[in-house]
């Protein structure tokens, strides 16, 4: 009989799955900057995950990213979050390797990393300080 490692038992089966938080703060793609603004003031939260009309991962915008669309008020009443140039896929999935997730993160310049389904469906999001923190405590 022929055993194989558990991801997650040591450090080089370690997997997004490991490491990945939940995201409670989700918006439809069609809601307005505005919208958004309210979200983030409210929740006081620093990203927010876009979900399209059927429900699946279409990205993650931050508070940061909207800057240029909340200095003209008007401006944020109409602007739909898809309008906005906000992160996009591809999205890290839960079975990729940790340590492969976080040099994609690294190169790419990610702090938070939407994680989907294999139909594109929300799980959590990988965020690299958790990445780095998991990474350095798993046993060699």
């Amino acid at each position: 009989m022929t055993t194989h490692p558990q991801p997650g038992r040591h450090g080089r089966g370690l997997t997004v799955a490991d490491a990945m938080e939940p995201c409670d703060y989700q918006i439809a793609d069609d809601s307005t900057v505005d919208q958004a603004n309210d979200i983030f003031q409210g929740a006081r939260v620093e990203f927010l995950l876009v979900r399209d009309h059927n429900g699946r991962c279409e990205g993650l915008v931050t508070r940061a990213g909207l800057h240029p669309f909340l200095s003209r008020s008007w401006y944020t009443e109409r602007t739909a979050i898809s309008a906005t140039s906000h992160q996009r896929g591809p999205f890290a999935w839960p079975t990729m390797g940790l340590a492969l997730a976080a040099i994609s993160m690294r190169i790419r310049r990610l702090v938070v990393w939407p994680v989907v389904d294999e139909d594109g469906y929300t799980l959590g999001v990988l965020t690299a300080d958790r990445a780095t923190a998991v990474l350095a405590d798993a046993p060699a």
